[in-house]
This record gives structure tokens, sequence and C-alpha cells, in this order.
């Protein structure tokens, strides 16, 4: 079993949120080993419930109070749960703490699901980070396969394509048809695999939509879905007015290097260096290392990016409060050179006194000018201690 590096408190109420198979289930069932579980992905429990939601007062209360969580798992099958519990808690004065897992936030949203305002934590679980792998950790098959931990739970790539394969498949057929989060199922496929091809790059609504034949409207709604599902996720662009002429559009990564490569039908061949590919991978990886352990260790930092106009651009802006904001360079190559910084240069005077770093698999640490070349779990290891 492999340790998580999230913070889960045992006596608060709180939603575990994630995506299908970064490992809520099992997080829970090895923190809390003797709590209550109630799983609504068993049609069995998920019918009774919508059926007759108070059902769950009887079920509480008939509880030895020894029991100290009551977790339901996949809360978005039954929203009307949300109240239930709200009563429990308010109402009842159980002494149980509740825990609420789920993989979709659109289904909640949409049907005005109470989430308990004041009375639980929110907490977002990742596929793993690099950290929690460990000695395990193999950076050619991070970016190849992703980080999801069933992908490490099996060694063979065959295997590991397969499993990823099925992954996709049931996203479609579970999280999104099932739960009528859209109304034609074809359209949506097809901008899954275009989205896939636009992974980690500026998001351009209209040329998304000519390719798969619906509006811009629509693609907005879509990349809406894959957030709201903890599959994707949108970098927006630095908000602060610059001299220079910046993009206004965000980026957007799919939450997994092996999400993404499988949803572009790309995962049955190994990511190769050197290629355009790698180092759009290699950095889609390296910000959401950021992003998850910026979650975990609660920091919050900010994450931007900045594109000009005229092609000057930073990979990732850290903002950290009370902190000198990091402009970061990312680069897959496994030798640094001076010019790797400098679109950072060109940025200085638009900044109060930045850290510039250009992070990237060269062993070697040196500095150019005030920008620190370092390995990228050296930048890692600076930005979050």
């Amino acid at each position: 079993m492999r340790s998580r590096l999230i913070t889960l408190q045992n006596d608060e109420n709180f939603f575990l949120f994630g995506a299908r198979g970064a490992g809520k289930s099992t997080l829970i069932k090895e923190r809390f080993p003797g709590a209550h579980s109630i799983n609504l992905l068993l049609a069995t429990h998920e019918e009774r419930l919508s059926r007759r939601p108070d059902d769950l007062v009887a079920e509480v209360l008939a509880l030895d109070p020894f029991v100290s969580h009551v977790v339901i798992d996949e809360i978005q099958k039954v929203p009307k749960l949300c109240d239930t519990v709200h009563f429990l808690i308010e109402e009842k004065k159980v002494p149980q703490k509740f825990i609420l897992t789920g993989s979709s936030a659109r289904k909640l949203k949409s049907s005005g699901a109470n989430l308990l305002a004041g009375r639980a934590l929110y907490w977002n679980l990742y596929p793993f980070s690099y950290r929690e792998l460990g000695d395990d950790f193999d950076l050619q098959k991070a970016l190849s396969y992703g980080q999801l931990p069933e992908v490490w739970n099996r060694d063979k790539s065959q295997s590991i394509v397969r499993f990823l394969r099925a992954y996709g498949q049931t996203y479609l057929k579970e999280e999104v048809w099932a739960e009528h989060l859209i109304r034609k199922l074809e359209p949506f496929r097809k901008f899954l695999e275009v989205a896939a091809q636009h992974n980690a790059q500026i998001v351009n609504y209209s040329a998304i939509a000519r390719i798969v034949g619906v509006d811009v409207k629509t693609v907005q709604t879509y990349f809406q879905i894959l957030e709201e599902t903890y599959l994707g996720i949108i970098l927006e662009p630095f908000a602060r007015s610059i001299r220079h002429q910046v993009h206004g559009a965000p980026r957007f990564y799919f939450v997994d290097t092996g999400i993404a490569r499988t949803l572009g039908r790309l995962v049955g061949f190994p990511v190769q260096p050197t290629t355009t590919e790698y180092g759009r991978i290699f950095e889609q990886f390296l910000v959401l290392e950021c992003i998850k352990l910026n979650a975990y260790l609660e920091l919050d930092f900010k994450f931007s990016y900045l594109t000009t106009q005229a092609g000057a651009e930073i990979d990732l802006i850290i903002e950290r409060p009370g902190q000198a904001t990091i402009l970061m360079e990312i680069k897959s190559s496994d030798q640094s050179l001076p010019e790797h910084g400098r679109h950072l240069k060109g940025f200085a005077a638009d900044f109060e006194d930045p850290i510039g770093l250009v992070a990237s698999q060269d062993p070697t640490r040196r500095k150019h000018d005030w920008i620190t070349h370092l390995h990228w779990t050296e930048a890692l290891a600076e930005i979050f201690p």
C-alpha cells in the first residue's frame, strides 16, 4: 500500500472528490478501516436510497455509537442524500462524521444538492504524485502511461494499455452517458480525441468546434464537463496587466498523462524522447505535479501561464502569498542551455523581484544571470519543501 500525501481530518465531515480511478475508495478504506460504508455504485444501494433517502436516517441511527465514520461513495449518484446527511448532522446530532466521495461535481451542482456549506471540508484526490510513488517512480512510465494507481499495480505494458483503453470507455459509459451529462454521445466521443490532441495547449474553442462539428458553446460545455468530472484542469492566463500583448485564452491539461494519451489514441506507443509530444507531455507532467503538491500541502499558490502575441511565453507562473513570484520554463531535454531562459529574461521588469527557474532533466545546477537552471526534482523540492 502506497502512502498518499493528502491529509484527511478524522474529526471533520468532508467531501473527497477526484477522477474515477484516482484511489478515493482505497484511501478511505485505509485511513478509516472501521467506517460504515455505503457504495452507490452498487445498484441495490443506489435504487433503495434514490427512492427512499430517509432510509439513511434509520441506517445511521442504528449504528453502534463507537462507529466513528459513515462513508457514502459516489454521492453524485443520489444527490438528495446530501440533505439527509445535513439533517443527521444538524437535527439528530449523530456522533459519526460523514465522508462523501464523488467523481462528478456537475451532477451535484445541476441538481442543486446541499453541499453542507460550513459543515464539511472539501478535498481533491489526484492520480499518484511522483513523491507518493517514491523509489518505484519511473519517468518514462509516468509520461507514457500516467499515474493512475491501477497503472502502477501492473508491470506489463500491454496490460496497462488494455486497462487505460477500458478506462476511457468506462468514463464515457458510466461517468458521462449514464449520468445524462450530454444528449449525444458521438460528438462528445470525437471531442475527447480532439481535446487530447490539444492537451497542454492554448484552447481554441472555435477551431475545436469546427473539427467536432458542434457550436462553440457546446465545446465550452464539454470542457466544463471534463473539469467537473475531475478529468481536466484549466490553467488560466496571467491575470494582471503587463506591457506585452498577451493571449487571453486558457490552457487545458488532462489530469493525467496516460488519460490524455489514451483518449488521443497514442497510449499503445510509448512516448519517445526528443519528439514534440515528449516535450508537451513532460510539461503536462510537471504542471500537474505542482498542482497536486500545492493542494496536498495546502499552500494556496496560484498558477497561470503567459504567452504573448509575439510568441514569448512563460510555461508556469506561481504566485505565492507573501513570497516572490516564480517564473518557470519547462524543458524536457537532459541538457539545459542559457537560451532556455531567454523568455523569462524578457519579463523580468513586469514582476517585482521574481525568481526565474528553468526545470529540465539536466542534473547539473547552474545560474545564468538571475535565472537558475536545475533538475525538475530539485525544482519541485525548492518550491514544495
